[in-house]
């Protein structure tokens, strides 16, 4: 099994925690490798990673990736993700030849189950394998030239065939898409593979990237925002609630910030607690605003329609302003 990564420095100890629950889960799994694309990652950060593969006996590659910008025409506007984010663009290229299947991973992901079942799924000829994210802004799928029906996909987990990659020359077409959108895009690379891959993207069940947030929608309110999502089964859904595969804290509510009330937070804990980076003390200065977004996930129990509500007009602004911000550097010009 050939696990991808993406990292700096900054995320370095997300990712040690990503990596241990992957050795963890797996234990009986004959092979595992882990590439991390290397974005200004330490050489305290990699020797400490590489003490974790060590006391698994499992194999850690780094692959450079420093002038990550340079990749890019015309410049790169990520809007507040981390740059390292766009490293996953480029794993045809970095990996080697011979590795023909590789499971991508956000750094702020946790294997809470095994995850061979995963690797084993049959892509039936399509470039990779994600978890629908009925979630996203119309506005969003709009912009990247999906079409009402059209399933949009989080790129957090990515089961990926590298020898159709290769082939496609899929790195060429994101990048030429990323430039034709002047690099200006809600969800960065997210958009970007979601806008040139679309149809070539296998749907797999959404307990193999689950949001801790999606634990209080409901699967009516979440299909009825977005038709597409018929196509994961109702049951698929509770059962992906019920007990993840990968859980992804994505979105505001992380287990590493001070005063959050995720629901999967333990699972972080634990292995945060058997990293090098044990006994790091939690970010602070958010307790307040984490407390109002927990209420927020009750608010979407009782009251689906109001967090729609809140939501939408929250999300937008930042669709609006990365928008507004296009048009000005336009008119610049």
């Amino acid at each position: 099994m050939n696990i991808v990564y993406a990292s700096n420095d900054n995320y370095a100890r997300h990712l040690a925690v990503s990596m241990l629950s992957v050795f963890d889960r797996n234990r009986r799994a004959r092979q595992i490798t882990v590439y991390v694309i290397a974005i200004g990652l330490s050489g305290e950060s990699r020797t400490r990673l590489e003490s974790i593969a060590a006391q698994y006996g499992r194999e850690l590659y780094f692959l450079e990736l420093a002038d990550i910008e340079g990749q890019f025409t015309g410049g790169v506007d990520t809007g507040g993700f981390d740059i390292s984010t766009l490293g996953r663009l480029f794993v045809g290229r970095l990996l080697p030849e011979d590795v023909d299947r590789v499971l991508y991973l956000d750094c702020d992901t946790v294997a809470a189950q095994p995850l061979m079942e995963l690797w084993r799924t049959d892509l039936r000829g399509n470039v990779l394998g994600a978890v629908m994210e009925p979630t996203i802004y119309r506005k969003v799928r709009q912009e990247i030239g999906l079409a009402p029906g059209e399933p949009y996909f989080n790129a957090g987990v990515l089961l990926i065939d590298l020898k159709r990659w290769r082939q496609t020359e899929a790195e060429r077409r994101l990048l030429e898409f990323y430039r034709e959108k002047g690099g200006n895009l809600f969800a960065c690379d997210q958009d970007v593979i979601n806008g040139v891959l679309k149809g070539r993207i296998r749907m797999l069940p959404p307990k193999y990237n689950f949001f801790p947030n999606y634990r209080y929608f409901r699967y009516a309110d979440l299909v009825k925002h977005e038709p597409a999502y018929a196509a994961v089964k109702k049951e698929e859904f509770a059962e992906a609630g019920r007990h993840p595969v990968i859980i992804h804290y994505a979105g505001d509510e992380r287990p590493w910030y001070a005063g959050n009330l995720n629901h999967y937070r333990k699972a972080y804990e634990h292995y945060l607690a058997l990293t090098p980076w044990a006994g790091t003390p939690k970010e602070e200065g958010r307790r307040l605003y984490l407390f109002a977004y927990h209420m927020m996930d009750y608010l979407t129990v009782v009251c689906p329609a109001a967090r729609w509500l809140i939501s939408r007009m929250l999300g937008m602004r930042a669709v609006e302003a990365r928008g507004k911000k296009k048009t000005d550097s336009c008119e610049g010009k």
